[in-house]
């Protein structure tokens, strides 16, 4: 077996009137993909909050965030799909932007594949348990 990796990712929860902002990839089903929240890798250099603004705004097409305050650190072994542990530094960003009840979205990844294509929506917090792959360790902390 591979020996596994740890890498450094941002985790973001976009909460307003109650509601997390909530993506899903078009290209794939939600049993392959499942619900997710803003969040990715922090680049060389990058802080983790920097990092977290950068990944909201590639995911979401939306500009106005902003850092309420750090959450915390989590890890997640996400084996047997990568053998990679994920050191999650997990924040609470605010939206000032209006927005829709759904739009899509895509990231470009600086084109160096195809684009992803996505579809944001709102979820109530009390629902946010659907998130995927421990994405929703942390949401207890909102309300601290």
């Amino acid at each position: 077996m591979p020996e596994k990796v740890t890498k450094d990712k941002v985790l973001c929860y976009v909460v307003r009137d109650g509601k997390l902002l909530v993506f899903r990839h078009t290209d794939y089903s939600y049993e392959e993909v499942g619900i997710q929240v803003p969040a990715g890798s922090i680049r060389e250099g990058e802080t983790p909050e920097a990092a977290a603004l950068r990944e909201a705004r590639e995911e979401t097409g939306l500009k106005d965030f902003k850092i309420v305050r750090k959450l915390g650190e989590t890890e997640y072994d996400i084996s047997p799909y990568r053998f990679e542990v994920q050191r999650r530094h997990v924040f609470h960003l605010e939206l000032t932007e209006a927005t829709t009840e759904r739009w899509a979205s895509q990231e470009d990844h600086d084109g160096e594949q195809e684009p992803t294509q996505f579809e944001c929506f709102w979820v109530p917090l009390e629902a946010a348990h659907i998130l995927q792959s421990g994405q929703g360790a942390l949401l207890g902390r909102l309300c601290d």
